[in-house]
């Protein structure tokens, strides 16, 4: 394993300096602090160097920088990364935040993204078009955390994952070399990229395919916790139309104008509602939902396909403390749901809520071997996280997301989705690739064997 240093050369510092278009922030300045922030704010780290990329050329001097000073080097694009990922003591922050360039090709139904892109900046830019493609379900998530790890969105499973959407990326590799990756050029390294997260290089951009969605029918429908709606909701996703988004909520009532005071801070469950189909078929979605269990509370109606990824947006906002665990399941075995019932009455705050995203769909109809993300076999992804407004809180709620983890595990897939892992989930790396763990391993031994991208899930060469 490499041996870092936390010593910066001047003379190689001096040289970087000149060398990059962005800004260098470094300890002192008086922008440090706020740039050294991400969005979990249980990571409070002091990088040496931090460079705010302007281009790919700027990114190719950094990574030249990490790799001959021998320091840690942290790539950031919406810093969402819950492990922290995006930042580092002592060694160098790589922050692709101004790299937010977009070019949408409508006619071709394709989007060239920046690496510093959120979803916020692609959904907006493809709308115009009527076009969209598989993001997160925040929309100040970025796009490159997402879906190098896989990428789950309300679109799945009608248009896969955000990796199976993907038709090129430009990489710079450990080496300092820019490569553009397709499945016919560099395809081993565009496998790879396609859920096996940071370990392979920078992405400095991707392309993306798009579909023809526009307005939709969305929002959320909040029920009793009970696991009968969750039984109901399970037969719901099994009986209905790859256009039907619908994640599952498991958490406490919040306080929205659209329901009732006397469930605000209850526990519920709900249903986030991505209809992608017909208008005419709006008032059957709407009878399926009622269909779910006694309605508390709901706001579902037409809206445009980027609104519906902003509901969530003030409700876990940058500052807060997360820990996070991640599951998949072949379906949702009624012990399963015994278990989101459980712990979804003891959860610990109004944003601690559970998420259950469907993952059926098109996402099986990529072989398990044809990206990096192997469980396409399985129907659902869950998301588990204690999320505090202060450090104590979240450490105090460790425990109670390890229990319900544990709950789960009896009905559990061996691996989870590496977006939904913390820094102490580096023992499950193999078991989130399965079978194509050794691919991945041979490929980072031949692009980055000293392992300078390892401020990720790590696949050691």
């Amino acid at each position: 394993m490499t041996t870092y240093t936390s010593a910066v050369d001047e003379q190689l510092l001096e040289r970087l300096r000149g060398g990059v278009r962005g800004d260098i922030v470094e300890p002192g300045d008086p922008d440090y602090d706020e740039a050294r922030k991400v969005y979990n704010a249980m990571h409070d780290k002091r990088p040496a160097v931090i460079v705010r990329a302007a281009d790919a050329g700027d990114v190719i001097a950094t990574v030249d920088f990490a790799r001959e000073q021998r320091l840690p080097l942290a790539v950031r694009g919406g810093s969402h990364s819950v492990p922290g990922y995006g930042t580092c003591d002592d060694g160098v922050v790589l922050d692709l935040g101004r790299m937010r360039g977009i070019r949408v090709a409508p006619d071709a139904r394709t989007a060239w993204v920046e690496g510093g892109c959120t979803w916020a900046d692609v959904n907006h830019a493809t709308y115009t078009f009527g076009l969209a493609t598989t993001g997160g379900i925040v929309s100040t998530t970025g796009v490159g955390g997402l879906t190098t790890g896989g990428g789950m969105g309300y679109l799945d499973r009608r248009c896969g994952l955000a990796c199976d959407n993907l038709v090129s990326v430009d990489l710079v590799t450990a080496d300092g070399t820019f490569l553009t990756c397709t499945e016919e050029q560099h395809a081993d390294l565009m496998w790879a990229v396609r859920g096996g997260g940071g370990n392979f290089g920078v992405v400095t951009s991707f392309a993306y395919r798009l579909h023809p969605v526009a307005d939709i029918l969305g929002g959320p429908t909040f029920y009793p916790l009970d696991g009968d709606v969750i039984r109901r909701y399970r037969e719901l996703i099994a009986d209905s139309d790859e256009k039907l988004g619908a994640v599952l909520v498991v958490g406490l009532g919040p306080p929205l104008p659209f329901l009732p005071e006397r469930w605000h801070g209850r526990p519920i469950c709900g249903v986030v509602t991505c209809w992608t189909g017909p208008e005419d078929q709006d008032d059957e979605i709407r009878a399926r939902l009622a269909g779910l269990g006694p309605v508390v509370g709901q706001q579902v109606g037409r809206m445009p396909y980027p609104l519906i990824n902003t509901l969530f947006d003030e409700l876990v906002p940058a500052g807060l403390y997360h820990y996070w665990k991640g599951t998949f399941s072949h379906g949702l075995p009624d012990g399963a749901i015994d278990a989101y019932v459980d712990y979804g009455a003891t959860t610990p705050s109004l944003q601690s809520v559970t998420v259950v995203f469907p993952i059926d769909g098109a996402c099986h109809r990529v072989g398990p071997e044809d990206t990096a993300f192997s469980y396409r076999d399985t129907d659902f992804s869950t998301a588990l996280s204690p999320t505090l407004t202060t450090r104590q809180d979240c450490e105090a709620q460790k425990d109670w997301v390890r229990g319900f983890f544990a709950a789960l595990q009896p009905y559990s897939a061996e691996g989870g989705y590496v977006n939904f892992m913390d820094g102490d989930d580096q023992h499950r790396v193999r078991a989130n690739y399965r079978g194509n763990y050794a691919r991945l391993r041979d490929i980072k031994r031949r692009y980055d064997p000293g392992n300078l991208f390892r401020l990720n899930h790590n696949v050691a060469p």
